[in-house]
C-alpha cells in the first residue's frame, strides 16, 4: 500500500530532528569544552546538561506525538493565560532571575527556565482555537500585544520579534487579508522604532550594525569576533575540534552565537549543508501542516509551530552573519540551553501527532 505525502514527511520529519540533534549536541561540546573548563573544571559539563534536556525532549516528543491534537483546544485559554502570569513573575524579586541586566529566567529551587519558551507553545495552541473561529484585528491586537508587550520589558527583542511573527502569520493563515496584515506591519515597525528609541542598549545595537568600526573593543566586540569565526572558517573549514574562536573570543559562544563556531569548524560547505537540514525539516513540516484542512484549527497549530522554529531559525542565522543586530535568540537543536531544546522536541512531537491525524488526507 502508498504511503501518504503526510505520513511519509513524518517519518522524514523524525529522521531530520535525529540528525540536527546528534549535530547540534556534537556542536555544544564544540563550542563549550573551553568555557566548561574553565568555568567548572569539567569540559564536559555544558554538553552533559544539554544531553539531559535532549533526553527529556525526546521522552516529550514521544508523549506529544501520541497526544490528539483537539486535546490542547479546552486547555489553551489556562495556558495563556498562565504564560502571562509566568511573565509578569520574572519581575518578582527572588523568583525572577536577573542575568546581565534582563530578566529572563524564573528561579525555582535549583530549576532555572525562561517563560518565553511557554508563551511561544500556549500562544500556538491558543491563537490556532481562536483564529479558528474569530480575525477580529482589535482583539487580536490585545491578545497579541499582552506577551509582546511584557518581553520588551525584559527585555527581551529577539523573543518579542519571534512571538510577534508566530501571532501575525497565524493571522495570515487564518484568513486575514494582505492588506489588514500590511497596516498592521506598519504599527509594528512604529513600535519597534520606538522601542529601540527609547531603550540605549538598542539604541547602540543599532550602532553597531551599522558601523561594527564604532567601538571594537567594547559594543562591536562581538559582531566582530563572529566575522573573525567566519572568515576564518574559509570554504571547508579548520576542522572539527579546531575553532580558535571558541577559547573564550566570542561571547555566548555555546547559545546565541554557536553558528559562528560551526561555520569556523566546517566551513562554507558544511554551513550550506548544515542549512539545507534546517530547510528539509521545516520543509516536511510544513507538508504535514498542508495536509490538514485549510483553516482548520489543526493546520493553523502546524502552521504556528512551523512559524516558531522557522523564524528563530532565520533570526539566529541572520544574524550571525550581520544580516540583522545580534538579538539573542537560540538556534533550534544547536544553542544550549533546555528549555528551548525541550519545548522545541516537544511541538515537533506534536507535528507528528498532526501527521498522524491527517495521514490520508
Amino acid at each position: 500500500m502508498k504511503l501518504s505525502a503526510a505520513r511519509v514527511s513524518s517519518w522524514w520529519l523524525l529522521l531530520w530532528t535525529f540528525v540536527l540533534c546528534a549535530l547540534g549536541l556534537l556542536f555544544v561540546f564544540e563550542a563549550s569544552v573551553a568555557h566548561a573548563l574553565s568555568l567548572t573544571g569539567n569540559q564536559l559539563f555544558f554538553v552533559r546538561q544539554q544531553a539531559i534536556a535532549m533526553a527529556v525532549g525526546w521522552v516529550g516528543l514521544g508523549v506529544a506525538s501520541c497526544i490528539p491534537p483537539k486535546f490542547w483546544r479546552t486547555l489553551s485559554p489556562l495556558f495563556f493565560v498562565v504564560s502571562i502570569i509566568l511573565l509578569i513573575m520574572v519581575f518578582i524579586p527572588h523568583i525572577g532571575l536577573e542575568i546581565k541586566g534582563a530578566r529572563r529566567w524564573i528561579e525555582l529551587g535549583p530549576i532555572n527556565f525562561q517563560p518565553v519558551e511557554i508563551v511561544k507553545f500556549s500562544m500556538v495552541i491558543f491563537f490556532a482555537n481562536w483564529m479558528e473561529k474569530h480575525q477580529k484585528t482589535g482583539p487580536f491586537l490585545f491578545l497579541s500585544m499582552l506577551p509582546i508587550g511584557l518581553l520588551f520589558l525584559q527585555p527581551d527583542m529577539g523573543s518579542a520579534l519571534i512571538v510577534s511573527g508566530i501571532a501575525f502569520g497565524m493571522y495570515y493563515a487564518a484568513g486575514a487579508s494582505l492588506k489588514t496584515l500590511a497596516q498592521l506591519g506598519a504599527l509594528g515597525i512604529i513600535f519597534l522604532a520606538i522601542m529601540i528609541l527609547i531603550a540605549p542598549y538598542r539604541l547602540q545595537r543599532l550602532t553597531t550594525f551599522l558601523d561594527p568600526e564604532s567601538d571594537p573593543l567594547g559594543a562591536s566586540f562581538h559582531i566582530r569576533q563572529i566575522t573573525l569565526a567566519l572568515g576564518n572558517g574559509g570554504i571547508f573549514g579548520q576542522g572539527i575540534g579546531k575553532s580558535r574562536q571558541k577559547f573564550s573570543f566570542i561571547p555566548e559562544a555555546s547559545t546565541d552565537s554557536i553558528f559562528a563556531i560551526v561555520a569556523e569548524e566546517i566551513g562554507f560547505v558544511g554551513s550550506v549543508f548544515l542549512i539545507g537540514l534546517f530547510g528539509l525539516f521545516l520543509r516536511n513540516a510544513a507538508i504535514i501542516a498542508a495536509r490538514a484542512p485549510t483553516h482548520s484549527y489543526d493546520q493553523l497549530l502546524a502552521v504556528g509551530i512551523v512559524l516558531w522554529i522557522g523564524m528563530q531559525i532565520l533570526l539566529n542565522l541572520a544574524a550571525v552573519v550581520a544580516l540583522v543586530p545580534l538579538t539573542g535568540v537560540p538556534l533550534p537543536f544547536f544553542s544550549f540551553g533546555g528549555t528551548s531544546l525541550v519545548m522545541i522536541l516537544w511541538v515537533t512531537g506534536m507535528l507528528l501527532s498532526i501527521g498522524r491525524q491527517h495521514r490520508t488526507a
